[in-house]
């Protein structure tokens, strides 16, 4: 369905709608700001919206390849019911600020995700970091990159082809470096890190914030993320796409099942992220957990 040169102009496109947001959040970042709770009870700022807005705008104008204008799906838009989207084969899927609370606490782990899903899929997808100006990148069959200064190469679109491919970090056997959430760590994971550590393995955990866990495993900087709570759809579609980009899995537990969107209800199953197969001989600590589903 796509060259590797849809795909390159895609992410390239991507890359300079979400550099724009982070432009317009960085602005609201330098300043006092005030912060209020949605219905969810879940927090939002002044720039969260005008992301959302920049988004919104940048996506309405960009043809995808093979697929044309698409309809979007951001956190900050408009409810859309799923008797409609159900009909959307391909769509953006948008969280305009993930990591709202870290925005809060002002200790820089927020980015800016778009991802293209189709079929349920989420092929393709953008994770930016505004604070350190880097932005991951993965399209399902052409890789997954990491382009630092992206605002150096905004107007320079050779540079795009000093992009860093993703891999695999190497570790010592028996040596695991685990993220985990900042703002979400709870004892379900705290119980599977002490599981991991009764198999014998040493279990360091790194917290970070919002959707840069997720590029931890990518990268290789990280070997595996449980998820044991709530998010939801736009939370995790873009790192998503990256991680698969990259070669990781992002599977529902205790089923092992890969993440798919565009449910009826929009919350995710609890996961877990990890990019080495072997891994899975420890998910056994899956079946006791008590989980949504």
């Amino acid at each position: 369905m796509f060259t590797s040169s849809d795909a390159a102009i895609l992410t390239t496109s991507l890359g300079k709608i979400v550099y724009q947001a982070g432009r317009k959040i960085l602005s609201v970042y330098a300043h006092d700001f005030s912060s209020e709770l949605k219905q969810d009870n879940t927090p939002i700022t002044m720039a969260d919206r005008e992301s959302h807005e920049i988004i919104s705008g940048g996506l309405a104008s960009l043809s995808a390849p093979g697929f044309g204008v698409l309809p979007v799906l951001s956190e900050e838009g408009n409810h859309i019911p799923f008797e409609k989207r159900s009909a959307w084969s391909s769509y953006w899927l948008v969280d305009p600020l993930d990591g709202t609370k870290e925005f809060i606490k002002r200790n820089g782990e927020f980015t800016v995700n778009i991802a293209l899903v189709s079929s349920g899929a989420a092929v393709c997808g953008a994770v930016y970091i505004p604070v350190t100006d880097i932005l991951y990148t993965g399209f399902a069959g052409y890789g997954a990159f990491r382009i630092d200064a992206l605002g150096s190469r905004q107007d320079n679109p050779s540079a795009q082809g000093r992009r860093l491919p993703l891999s695999g970090g190497e570790r010592e056997p028996g040596q695991l470096k685990a993220a985990a959430s900042r703002s979400h760590l709870n004892p379900e994971t705290e119980g599977f890190f002490r599981h991991l550590r009764q198999q014998g393995l040493s279990v360091t955990a790194v917290s970070a914030g919002s959707s840069l866990k997720f590029c931890n495993v990518a990268e290789g900087s990280a070997d595996i993320y449980p998820r044991f709570g709530p998010t939801m759809e736009w939370d995790t579609a873009a790192a998503h796409a990256v991680c698969a980009a990259a070669g990781c899995s992002v599977v529902s537990v205790p089923e092992q099942e890969e993440l798919t969107y565009n449910k009826q209800d929009l919350r995710n199953p609890w996961f877990v992220v990890y990019r080495n197969p072997g891994l899975k001989k420890y998910f056994d600590y899956f079946d006791v957990l008590h989980h949504p589903g």
